[in-house]
């Protein structure tokens, strides 16, 4: 009986624990597989909500975050700086927003 009580403590601590770490907000950052169009003429990326207002020329490639990153190439305008910037949610956010329950602040990660 003894030793039943002690599983139960233990599971309901490690539960507690589970709990405490879906709410707790952390450092989130876009995937380095994310969409952006590279600009070459400008060497810069753009994000793809942000095409529309960018003025791009015809020297475009779609490509990744990681790539751009890669080639060093900085964001074309204020518009792709903020639609790549990180946020801090917990992981019970995060959820909500990938199940629609939830507004995303970007639409390009």
């Amino acid at each position: 009986m003894k030793r039943r009580k002690i599983w139960m403590v233990v599971l309901l601590l490690a539960a507690a624990v589970l709990l405490l770490l879906f709410f707790m907000p952390r450092e989130n950052v876009p995937a380095p597989e994310s969409r952006v169009i590279l600009e070459h003429s400008f060497r810069t990326y753009i994000a793809p909500s942000c095409f529309e207002e960018a003025d791009a020329t015809n020297f475009l490639e779609e490509s990744t975050l990681a790539e751009a990153q890669e080639l060093e190439y900085p964001p074309h305008s204020s518009c792709t700086e903020e639609a790549f910037e990180g946020n801090r949610d917990s992981g019970f956010i995060r959820l909500m927003k990938e199940l629609g329950i939830m507004e995303k602040e970007s639409k390009d990660w």
